[in-house]
């Protein structure tokens, strides 16, 4: 078991990419932004962060030649984490913008809250636990608050991978579980405790992790 697991964090220069840097590397990993594809491949897991839009995020992937290299590792079996929009680009498509095509990892569509509430949820919210059991999910109570900053939620094909819902003007699915791969619409590296258990749960999958 690799103590200080090598967790790559794909920097394709949108938003401030290095916050979940820094947190994974509080919860013990090497964690290094990076566009290296040699150095994505050895890692012991890769995190996909992001903030803004749909569009300009995949453009923005797509531009630092990092396609490939998500598709490459989520096809490894290796512990992948996706966050926010990150979250939203492991998905087929978006509402907020047609003509993007997302990285088609999690069959299903990005589509707006309803408009009865405030957009975006700019909040700390109280997570239910769908898949409690999920190794993300250890040592995090059934009370466990984290934070939002979104106007769109996933909605994948299949809802027996949704991992944990919020309530905000009616349900939101807040995470997913999809083999390897887990994904969050909020923000754990902002979160507080809740966030960084759940951060350090994913750093100890990764040093447990075996690359093919």
């Amino acid at each position: 078991m690799t103590e200080q697991p090598l967790i790559a964090v794909l920097d394709y220069g949108i938003g401030n990419l290095r916050s979940a840097q820094k947190a994974l590397q509080r919860c013990g990993a090497d964690a290094r932004l990076t566009v290296d594809h040699g150095l994505i491949a050895d890692a012991d897991a890769v995190v996909l962060p992001g903030v803004g839009a749909f569009g300009a995020c995949m453009a923005a992937l797509r531009d630092a030649d990092l396609e490939d290299s998500v598709e490459e590792a989520v096809d490894s079996g290796r512990p992948f984490l996706g966050i926010c929009v990150g979250m939203q680009m492991l998905f087929d498509s978006s509402e907020e913008d047609d003509s993007a095509v997302g990285l088609g990892v999690i069959p299903g569509t990005i589509r707006w809250l309803g408009s009865e509430l405030p957009r975006p949820q700019m909040q700390w919210n109280l997570l239910t636990l769908n898949l409690s059991d999920d190794q993300m999910f250890v040592g995090l109570s059934s009370e466990a608050w984290v934070y939002f900053v979104h106007s769109l939620h996933a909605v994948p094909e299949d809802h027996a991978v949704i991992a944990a819902t919020c309530t905000y003007g009616g349900v939101v699915n807040a995470a997913f579980r999809y083999g390897n791969v887990f994904a969050t619409q909020f923000h754990p590296e902002k979160s507080g405790s809740w966030g960084i258990s759940l951060l350090g749960n994913f750093v100890r999958i990764a040093a447990g992790a075996t690359k093919p």
